[in-house]
Parts: structure tokens; C-alpha cells; sequence
């Protein structure tokens, strides 16, 4: 006669075997998850780039349109700005120190990106002789997140590693993945705030061939490094990142 297996040891296998099946489903689950990710991470890229695309071959038709009646196109006002700052903290007045805890520009060499409006233009023209900034392309902003990109999860900084880092962060508003994270910053989307506080300002290096300090305190525009430099920002960050 077979021994008799007692009960708590049916129940314990029981448990067991229910705990290893639902383990496994759930790894299911989350491969489907994964794939069907990945499926709308890839559509979304390429909705972007046609859309990226038709806007680019607008202008040049706009600009051909307006040469061929003899007269100028002017493109629409940038809406975005990179700011990076470039001064330390050493005679920096207490109103300039505010907006720039604002701005999360807390230490030198950090960056981050603002959506221009007339409060904004208005603070920049405050700090312009401790930060520098301008307009940045869709390829720099794409670098930026790509290379030195860091989410905020639970108030820590995360690297931005694979795609449900920002669905973590900012699923909630739509954003999922990283190619709905740089449309909504380059087009300064509805829901630009929440994408722009779910990334931690951008740390870059000195760049290449450093600052001038005969000319880090003077305008960009008097030969120096501070203040608005319009699209040469990105020459900057690319010697930066």
C-alpha cells in the first residue's frame, strides 16, 4: 500500500504548481506586451517621419513660392529653446538664482528645454549673462535624449534604457516611447510640461576646445558666449554632449 501523502503537503504542491502557472502566464503576457510595444514604438517613428517630412518639403515650397513672386519667407516663431547654462554661481543675483531653479539649471554645463512664450523670452533676457541659448534642430534634440537623456521615476534619476522607462514616466499622457517623447518636445505638444519634467536637465561636458574667459561674459552677439545664439545652439551641444 502507497504511504499516504498528507494534506498540507497536496495543498503546499497545489500552491506550487498554481504560483508556476500563473509565473508563467504572466511571462506570456509580458512578451506580448513587449512585442506589441515594439509594433507601435516602430509606427509611431515612421507616422513622425512622414510627418517631419511633409513639413520640411512645406517650407521649401513656401520659400520657392515666395522667391518666385519676388518676395520673402519668413518662417513661423520657434516655440522651443535649449538653454544651457555656462556660469557658476558666484555673483549671481538672487533674482537671476530664482529663475534659474525654474529653469532646473542648478549647476554649470546643465540644460534643459523651455517652450517660448512672452513670460519665458521676458525671464531669459534676465539670466542671458549666465546661461546661453537658442533654437534647437529635430536632429539635437533627438542626440540630446538618445545620449544624454535621464528620466524622472520616484524623484530618481533613471537612464533612459529601452522604452518603458518613459511609458513608466509619462504613459499616462499618451507619451510611450522615445519617438513620441522628442515629437512631443520638437513640437512643443499638448502635453510638452509633463514630457519636459519627466526628463532630468541634460549634464554635458566642457566643450571641445572650451570657453573663452575673455569672452564667456560678453553677448554672443559682441563676439562672446552668453545670451541668445538663435541656431548656432546646436554647434554648441554638439561639441558638448
Amino acid at each position: 500500500m502507497a504511504p499516504k501523502i498528507p494534506e498540507s503537503a497536496l495543498k503546499k504542491q497545489a500552491t506550487q504548481a498554481k504560483l508556476a502557472e500563473q509565473a508563467k502566464q504572466a511571462s506570456y503576457d509580458a512578451k506580448q506586451k513587449k512585442r506589441q510595444d515594439k509594433k507601435d514604438a516602430i509606427a509611431a517613428a515612421e507616422k513622425y517621419s512622414a510627418e517631419y517630412k511633409a513639413a520640411d518639403e512645406a517650407a521649401v515650397a513656401n520659400r520657392r513660392q515666395a522667391k518666385a513672386e519676388g518676395g520673402f519667407y519668413v518662417p513661423a516663431m520657434p516655440k522651443l529653446a535649449l538653454i544651457i547654462r555656462i556660469r557658476g554661481t558666484i555673483g549671481v543675483s538672487p533674482k537671476a538664482k530664482k529663475i534659474m531653479q525654474l529653469f532646473r539649471l542648478r549647476q554649470i554645463h546643465n540644460a534643459t528645454f523651455v517652450k517660448l512664450n512672452e513670460s519665458t523670452i521676458r525671464m531669459l533676457r534676465l539670466i542671458e549673462p549666465y546661461v546661453t541659448y537658442g533654437y534647437p534642430t529635430r536632429s539635437t534634440v533627438e542626440k540630446l535624449i538618445y545620449k544624454r537623456g535621464f528620466g524622472k521615476l520616484n524623484k530618481q534619476r533613471i537612464p533612459i534604457a529601452d522604452n518603458s522607462v518613459i511609458e513608466e514616466g509619462v504613459g499616462s499622457v499618451g507619451v510611450k516611447c522615445c519617438a513620441d517623447l522628442i515629437h512631443e518636445i520638437y513640437t512643443v505638444g499638448p502635453n510638452f510640461k509633463e514630457a519636459n519634467n519627466f526628463l532630468w536637465p541634460f549634464k554635458l561636458t566642457s566643450p571641445r576646445g572650451g570657453f573663452s574667459n575673455k569672452t564667456k561674459l560678453v553677448h554672443f552677439l559682441e563676439g562672446g558666449e552668453a545670451g541668445n545664439r538663435g541656431e548656432e545652439i546646436n554647434k554648441l551641444v554638439k561639441r558638448m554632449i
